[in-house]
């Protein structure tokens, strides 16, 4: 949700009954502003609460002019005092991946967990349990990054690559039709490209250069147990269902 919309999208996402109370809100709106101010942001977008048990934590995101550079992530537990998180990295993804369940709600909170190492004393080779520390605030860090590259996602058209190679926004995109809503093809994954890469000149042919610059979700294979994509087709009956 982009700051200067936000009251406008926080109204119409309360629908699903997790909306803020009209002093978060009021709070949210101010801060967020003086966020952008403080820091030199081109644009801020709200991203969303993270649910705790003591507390929940608000998440906000600023964007360069460049809006595909690396975005800067902050956070906070009152809507008005925000704090810079580090950049994600592959480390911090595998050292919390071993933490289950709900946020606390404090940064400074500890996770424990015990796993085995490999010790060696002189020739022998032997495992040893070892107790790691995990902050909650890393694992803060590693989940946004990986619902940011998972479903972080955008319309056609809503960006546009200048010539000179910097992403902007567009400011005569007014939405997608309702056809092209209906389409995969018209959203796109909002980072980095990695399949666009991969793909030949010929498929690149019919792209438009300026507008098909990240990767599409109409090629994405859902993951997990029981995955299943439906394009407006039903699956195919097998012998004995």
């Amino acid at each position: 949700m982009d700051e200067e919309s936000l009251l406008l999208s926080l109204e119409l996402a309360s629908g699903s009954g997790q909306g803020l109370s009209p002093d978060r809100r009021a709070s949210l709106l101010t801060s967020l502003m003086l966020v952008k101010r403080d820091y030199r942001f081109d644009r801020v977008l709200f991203w969303g609460r993270i649910l705790g048990l003591v507390a929940d934590y608000y998440i906000a995101q600023g964007l360069s002019e460049d809006q595909l550079a690396p975005r800067k992530t902050l956070y906070s537990l009152n809507c008005m005092e925000w704090s810079l998180l580090p950049p994600a990295t592959e480390e911090m993804e595998m050292q919390t991946s071993v933490v289950k369940g709900r946020f606390v709600g404090d940064p400074s909170h500890e996770y424990e967990h015990t796993e085995l190492q490999k010790v060696n004393e002189g020739e022998k080779v032997f495992e040893e349990e070892v107790v790691v520390q995990i902050k909650e605030e890393t694992r803060l860090v590693s989940i946004i990054d990986q619902i940011d590259k998972a479903v972080a996602v955008i319309p056609r058209g809503a960006l546009f690559k200048t010539p000179f190679g910097p992403i902007r926004v567009n400011r005569t995109f007014e939405g997608l039709s309702s056809s092209e809503a209906k389409k995969l093809s018209s959203y796109f994954h909002f980072r980095e490209p990695v399949e666009l890469k991969n793909k030949t000149l010929l498929e690149k042919a019919d792209l438009d250069p300026s507008l098909d610059f990240m990767d599409s979700l109409e090629h994405d294979i859902p993951k997990g147990p029981g995955a299943e994509l439906r394009l407006g087709r039903e699956r195919p009956q097998c012998a004995g269902e």
